[in-house]
């Protein structure tokens, strides 16, 4: 499984954080299917501010753009969700050339506790 992290700001206006909160206590679940079919294994937004930071977790061999693309195509009602959640968003600085999400460069992780080495 390989993880992916993109960071996003919301608009600074605390009505388009709080509906981007509230949307996402409530995902739509043509979006959530949408995700699972389009490959994603597992996802977390999390909130700062209005930095949002997303984590998501795809089978090594599958191209996180190219099921998010899948994904974003995949119905109109999906579509609508996008663009009502892009609505609320502003693209980060750093996201390269046509990008909305900036991704984040893998610097460290720490692994699972391996078992001690007997020695």
């Amino acid at each position: 499984m390989t993880r992916h992290v993109f960071l996003v700001h919301l608009r600074d206006d605390p009505a388009a954080i709080a509906a981007y909160r509230e949307h996402h206590q409530h995902v739509w679940p043509e979006v959530i299917a949408s995700l699972r079919r389009a490959g994603v294994q597992a996802m977390d937004i999390r909130l700062l501010g209005r930095t949002a930071v997303m984590i998501v977790e795809v089978a090594d061999d599958t191209d996180v753009r190219r099921a998010f693309l899948a994904h974003r195509a995949s119905s109109p009602r999906v579509a609508e969700w996008e663009q009502l959640m892009q609505s609320l968003q502003e693209p980060s600085p750093e996201a390269a050339a046509g990008e909305w999400w900036a991704r984040m460069e893998p610097l460290f992780r720490l692994p699972a506790k391996q078992p001690a080495v007997a020695g």
